[in-house]
């Protein structure tokens, strides 16, 4: 599956207040604005609009309601800053699944109208209004807010599911970066033993690809899930977060917490370590669009094969 990260870098030009954790505030801002940028039928709902199937509008923002993952992630800033001033940075990833990459230019008008429209509190100082200094990609600047002009170079990148060749890994940690919402047997998780962690691994990737990518990659879903048992936590220092975002469809306050932390693993990982940095780019669990369930993965034992 192709993957884009698009880092985008905006800077206030009024005075902003905005909650810890920004995912919630970004995907209602961001939704909003895509839909204004693409919709033709302001007023009409999705579910009945003849042209939801080639809106982009549509393929983006709803696709929970035609049972496929979202084709993207945000990941809001970590920093717990609430209050930012005129001229303050603020920088936030968009994650881009398959062919979400060829409607960034969507995405970056989007982002440009969110500024116009300001992000946080509707009370004082009011929503903070900025404007899209650059986007990059890999380092790269791909678009100047001042020009308004796309580079397609370099291109987004092609997850990998290969092994490392000719490497032993039997140690590695997961750094649970923003809160991670995992449910087993119907129940959310406030343990994390490597079993489950594989599991939501490979659904993940099993639904991305099969939505937006090659089909359903040919994995041992089965014999996976077995030896993952195997694998053992030698540290951990994950806790249960709470948190909460307003969804404006239902008027109402929802809690959104998971796990936060560290965990560290030993036993026979090499063969697990392509499937958990595939979900770096990816996030794990539910409210994935809201930057929840990001991890890192490092290596901590790497011998050669």
């Amino acid at each position: 599956m192709m993957t884009g990260r698009y880092l985008f870098t905006c800077r206030f030009l009024t005075a902003a207040l905005l909650p810890t954790f920004k995912g919630s505030t970004l995907r209602g801002a961001f939704g909003h604005a895509l839909k204004k940028v693409c919709c033709t039928m302001k007023r009409r709902s999705c579910t009945d609009c003849l042209l939801a199937g080639t809106c982009v509008y549509s393929f983006i923002f709803e696709a929970g309601k035609a049972r496929r993952p979202h084709p993207y992630v945000l990941e809001p800033p970590e920093e717990s800053r609430r209050e930012y001033g005129r001229g303050d940075e603020f920088v936030f990833n968009i994650v881009l699944f398959g062919q979400a990459n060829d409607y960034l230019p969507h995405v970056i008008y989007a982002v440009e109208l969110m500024g116009e429209s300001g992000l946080g509190s509707r009370g004082d100082p009011g929503p903070g209004r900025f404007s899209l200094a650059k986007v990059t990609l890999n380092g790269h600047r791909i678009y100047e807010g001042r020009e308004k002009i796309l580079a397609r170079d370099p291109a987004p990148a092609l997850l990998d599911l290969t092994p490392p060749p000719s490497r032993t890994i039997t140690t590695l940690a997961v750094r649970l970066q923003t809160p991670l919402r995992l449910k087993h047997q119907n129940h959310l998780q406030d343990q994390l033993p490597f079993h489950l962690l594989v599991r939501a691994a490979l659904r993940r990737i099993s639904f991305l690809e099969e939505a937006y990518g090659q089909g359903e990659p040919n994995l041992d879903y089965r014999g996976l899930v077995e030896r993952a048992g195997r694998v053992s936590i030698n540290h951990g220092d994950c806790q249960w977060v709470d948190l909460t975002r307003y969804s404006s469809r239902q008027q109402t306050a929802m809690r959104i917490g998971g796990l936060a932390g560290t965990i560290q693993y030993e036993g026979e990982l090499t063969e697990f370590q392509p499937l958990l940095k595939y979900c770096e780019h990816t996030h794990l669990g539910k409210q994935t669009s809201f930057g929840l369930g990001r991890i890192e993965v490092t290596n901590l034992s790497l011998s050669a094969g």
